[in-house]
């Protein structure tokens, strides 16, 4: 049994950062009841690659939820949610704001009054309010607003969008957080309560350590590349082999940084002394490293400084990573029939999660989802018959 075991949630979130939050529950056991509009999530479609008829994009964040179709835009597909959350725990959803309100599901005004218990996350662009209040939202322009790409980038290439889709996932991360707080609070209180996460709040929180550096200093962050703004040597270098990167967190790593490639000398140098002393003198510095990093394979350098208590990492490429034995040792890749997916990296000593489903097809679980609800065949087969409830994605 997962930690979360015996936990309902009414999914109603497509894309990103809900998802990412409800796989994360489920992994540890919640029963997590992805509500799809008829169109069905929109990242179904986000491919190449497909494989068993899911993309990527989707497997890669709905695994061990179960899938109904429904169309909350008519009533009865509005009371099909009523009756699903007499038994549950949380409902989260990602609509723009006001739009339970317009279809008469306000938390507020109807849910928190007929569910008290519920937990309600709501994830948006930007909240409710404020100059942006209501608007859209996806990451890489939330990255844009939130300052996210004024860091990342060189001054040779300008601001650059980060790799990852790290709003989203960080929304995601902050509302299971949210959720789970909500829940801890619900023992003692024994009401529930509604999260708001957008990813504009969570995508400024995430700005460290520029945004503590612009309020003590007053100056703007700067372009670093690889570089770090606060601490020296932590950079991408060039080796023989692959780059390598040093990330030098204190003044004893940085004497074995220098034993390791045969300058203890450097260390004992004034200009190096400290932190503070080694980022006054970057250039001076890197006049040293670079010749002498070069000589070495920077898989060899990486795994040499980290025996010898110097973080590093060789610039491993993601097929390398899916095959290190340090990813398998962590049971960091998993495989169910057509399903591979990375692993799950919060480890619970005596209630592991694991995955249980599969990334769902439309709608495949949307009768038993219905008959555990209470409603009879003939009930289901009627709201299939009219289009409220759905096993074919609607075009």
């Amino acid at each position: 049994m997962g930690a979360l075991d015996g936990l309902k949630v009414i999914d109603l979130t497509r894309v990103l950062g809900g998802p990412y939050c409800t796989q994360i529950l489920a992994d540890h056991g919640a029963d997590v009841i992805k509500l799809e509009p008829p169109q069905g999530d929109e990242t179904r479609d986000w491919g190449p690659p497909f494989k068993a008829g899911l993309s990527a994009y989707f497997s890669g964040v709905n695994r061990n939820k179960r899938s109904l179709g429904l169309d909350l835009g008519k009533p009865e597909g509005r009371e099909v949610l009523f009756t699903l959350l007499e038994g549950a725990d949380v409902l989260i959803e990602n609509f723009k704001p006001g739009s339970l309100e317009k279809w008469g599901l306000g938390y507020r005004e109807v849910l928190a009054e007929r569910f008290p218990k519920l937990v309600h996350c709501q994830i948006s662009g930007f909240g409710g309010n404020g100059p942006f209040g209501g608007q859209p939202g996806y990451d890489a322009a939330i990255q844009a607003w939130a300052g996210l790409l004024s860091v990342n980038g060189s001054p040779e290439s300008g601001a650059m969008r980060l790799g990852i889709p790290l709003v989203d996932l960080g929304t995601g991360l902050y509302a299971a957080i949210g959720i789970l707080s909500a829940l801890y609070e619900r023992e003692r209180s024994g009401r529930g309560q509604s999260i708001e996460a957008t990813l504009y709040d969570c995508g400024f929180a995430l700005q460290h350590p520029h945004a503590p550096n612009f309020y003590q200093s007053g100056n703007a962050p700067k372009l670093t590349g690889n570089g770090h703004p606060n601490v020296f040597p932590y950079d991408l270098y060039r080796t023989k082999g692959r780059d390598v990167f040093l990330a030098v967190g204190n003044d004893r790593q940085f004497r074995r940084l220098m034993d390791v490639l045969g300058r203890p000398d450097v260390a004992g140098d004034p200009r190096f002394g400290s932190n503070a002393e080694r980022s006054g003198h970057r250039e001076t510095l890197n006049a040293i490293l670079i010749p002498l990093i070069a000589e070495w394979d920077g898989e060899e350098l990486a795994t040499t400084l980290m025996r010898n208590g110097v973080p590093a990492g060789a610039a491993l490429t993601v097929p390398d990573v899916a095959e290190h034995p340090q990813t398998l040792a962590r049971e960091m890749v998993v495989r169910s029939g057509a399903y591979t997916g990375t692993g799950i990296p919060v480890k619970l000593s005596r209630t592991p999660g694991q995955v249980r489903r599969i990334p769902p097809g439309f709608g495949e679980q949307g009768r038993d989802i219905l008959r555990e609800a209470g409603l009879d065949d003939e009930a289901i087969d009627k709201l299939y018959a009219a289009g409220i409830a759905l096993e074919q994605r609607r075009t």
